[in-house]
């Protein structure tokens, strides 16, 4: 009679059992000892062995670090070249000597590309949609694992969109309006499920196609749309995710926001570059813009982008000049803000946009 050997045994066979982390210690004790590495270092730890490439690599120590508030926030800057050519960087906010470095090995395909989607969810950087001269607006999406160093194609938005809002809520990207080859419906948007790896379409009327900006605030994604030439009326909508829908933002808070902005603690703030470089404050109490304080000129290079890491607001020119500075204790030295720098590239690239990822 033929005899069969244990299924658990068999399995094993099959599987089998992860290599150790260290010889010594338990894997708990080690992960312990390991998440509390800097960032920095991460490269240096995925080449020890394979076994901590894949911790490294792996979801379980994102999600580890992260409980543990041991996570480390980096800032990645989409800007464009001299040649046109899209290019990406990265600043360790935390290191003694801060510089911008080259991320490489963006898509070939998204090089030349205008008006593309840029927005961080978990520990990825997505590249979204665009166009071109030749090339009509396109659904692809891209993204940089951060913890890989690699770049793949995910799946593709529900339609195709160039210039459009792009914002994350409640670990979902929101990809809406702009403009695209689906001219039956440009009033629309669509939501990202990572769990599902799919988008899903909507539409609403009150979405505008023209889209400049866009912010989460509140639990609600913001988005401005173009200022008439005529009346210099801002236009702005808010979505209300209870709902599903999007309603006409309030017309006080909307009348100041004419440049870059970021909320810290709830509260929204904007540069205005109007006239110099000035930092404006949403009071919410008082219902109106509050000035901040001056940007100095000798140390700022229009026009700027926005991030906000804690309560540290960056400000990034052309060239990847940056400023930064406490924004509660940034002070007042006869109306210009006390700050710090860092030195811009040799180069003149623009600055499309700024995200931050936390790993």
């Amino acid at each position: 009679m033929e005899q069969h050997g244990n299924g658990t045994d068999e399995i094993s066979q099959m599987k089998p059992a992860l290599q150790p982390l260290t010889s010594r210690l338990p894997d708990d004790i080690a992960l312990f000892c390991l998440a509390r590495v800097p960032r920095k270092y991460h490269t240096i730890l995925k080449c020890v062995s394979k076994r901590w490439r894949q911790l490294v690599c792996s979801e379980e120590w994102h999600s580890y670090r992260r409980k543990h508030k041991l996570d480390e926030t980096w800032i990645y800057a989409l800007c464009r070249d001299k040649l046109e050519r899209l290019c990406l960087y990265v600043l360790d906010p935390n290191s003694s000597k801060k510089c911008w470095k080259l991320v490489h090995g963006l898509p070939p395909r998204t090089l030349k590309r205008k008006g593309m989607g840029f927005e961080v969810l978990g520990k990825k950087v997505y590249l979204l949609g665009g166009c071109g001269w030749c090339e009509d607006a396109t659904d692809e999406v891209y993204y940089y694992d951060a913890s890989l160093n690699t770049w793949s194609e995910d799946a593709p938005l529900s339609t195709a969109r160039c210039y459009f809002a792009c914002e994350v809520l409640d670990e979902k990207i929101y990809s809406i309006g702009g403009l695209g080859s689906n001219s039956s419906d440009p009033h629309s948007w669509d939501i990202y499920d990572p769990l599902t790896n799919s988008w899903m379409f909507h539409s609403d009327p009150n979405i505008v196609p023209e889209i400049e900006d866009s912010v989460v605030m509140d639990g609600k994604i913001y988005i401005r749309c173009g200022s008439s030439a005529v009346t210099s009326h801002v236009y702005a909508v808010v979505y209300e995710p209870s709902s599903g829908t999007w309603q006409h933002a309030d017309a006080d808070m909307v009348s100041g926001w004419r440049g870059p902005a970021v909320v810290i603690d709830g509260t929204l703030y904007v540069l205005d570059q109007s006239s110099g470089t000035r930092l404006m404050m949403w009071q919410k109490e008082t219902r109106e813009w509050i000035l901040i304080g001056r940007l100095s000129s000798l140390l700022t290079r229009p026009p700027c982008q926005l991030v906000a890491i804690g309560k540290n607001i960056y400000v990034v020119g052309k060239g990847l000049s940056t400023v930064m500075f406490d924004v509660e204790n940034a002070g007042n030295m006869e109306g210009m803000i006390v700050s710090s720098s860092i030195p811009k590239l040799n180069s003149d690239d623009d600055v499309i946009s700024c995200k931050c990822l936390s790993i």
